[in-house]
């Protein structure tokens, strides 16, 4: 398939206007493969791209972050038509929509039987899902937008919220000069911190330690060695400090790891994704019943590649 980006030049696609949307599963492999294939040819500027929109977007799917991070790798805020419109914002004219993927819900009508007689008639479905269009705040015009609270620099609130959700997680944190040169240590149920860093720093190394908390306990379908374990929790401090305004540098080291190795690399920043989403909900305190971003209810007017 083919896409025209928005340079005009044609790319391998994930997804084009007259085709029906592969499946969320392929869609995930193909962008990873061209992930791999970019990282491969030295061009490390595309993992940070991803990393960029997982901080911007951690509430949209994964395939829907890799698609957009692909499509648009500058995009900050993104929305339909309709939710430019009711923002006070119009698309600028001849400004090419980005692709993503929208599910298609419906009430389940499927003769319930009858051991499961009780169950809700109106139990929503999964039907698939359809191509909409989605554009950058950059693509647009009009009315500033509200302010969304954003630091630069400073961690603000972020490092006292963060500090309460740890200790709510039930993981004791202190603080221990013995640990140097370390800036943190997980002990699993325990962090320690050095003493002495700035607010920033300490909210980083407190963010990576708690990625280590979460990541690295659970089974994981794919082995793992050490580098690639401190990679992961590094990138998800990446992502949390970038969201919340800091001024975050990806690892480097990051581009290494994977050698081709598709599996590896779709289940790390499968995992990096989710983690960072579960610390920025909870730093932002956003309602987790809200993660899904509502894509289902983007207008069938949004379907609009191109601003007229």
């Amino acid at each position: 398939m083919e896409y025209q980006n928005n340079n005009g030049k044609s790319g391998s696609a994930t997804l084009a206007n007259d085709r029906k949307p592969a499946t969320a599963q392929q869609l995930i492999r193909d962008n990873v493969r061209y992930l791999i294939e970019q990282l491969e040819a030295g061009h490390s500027e595309a993992l940070t791209a991803f990393l960029d929109a997982m901080a911007h977007f951690h509430n949209y799917s994964f395939g829907n972050v890799l698609l957009i991070a692909r499509q648009r790798p500058t995009a900050t805020h993104v929305a339909g038509m309709r939710t430019w419109n009711e923002l006070g914002r119009r698309v600028k004219r001849g400004e090419k929509g980005i692709a993503i993927l929208a599910p298609m819900i419906a009430k389940n009508r499927k003769k319930q039987e009858p051991e499961t007689e009780a169950a809700d008639p109106n139990q929503l479905a999964l039907l698939g899902f359809r191509r909409v269009y989605v554009w950058d705040e950059v693509q647009t015009e009009g009315a500033p937008l509200p302010a969304l609270g954003e630091t630069t620099g400073e961690v603000g609130e972020y490092h006292d919220r963060l500090r309460e959700f740890v200790a709510s997680c039930g993981i004791a944190l202190e603080y221990n000069e013995d640990i140097a040169p370390a800036l943190g240590v997980s002990y699993g149920g325990r962090i320690a911190l050095l003493p002495g860093q700035t607010k920033a720093e300490e909210f980083t190394a407190l963010v990576h330690e708690t990625a280590h908390e979460f990541l690295h306990k659970a089974e994981r379908r794919t082995a793992t060695t050490k580098t690639v374990r401190e990679t992961e929790a590094e990138a998800v401090a990446f992502v949390v400090a970038k969201a919340v305004g800091l001024n975050a540098n990806a690892s480097a080291s990051y581009i290494q790891l994977y050698h081709g190795n598709a599996e590896l690399l779709t289940e790390s920043l499968e995992v990096v994704q989710q983690t960072a989403s579960v610390i920025l909900s909870a730093i932002r305190k956003e309602d987790p019943a809200s993660q899904e971003v509502p894509e289902s209810q983007i207008p069938p007017e949004e379907a609009t590649h191109t601003a007229a």
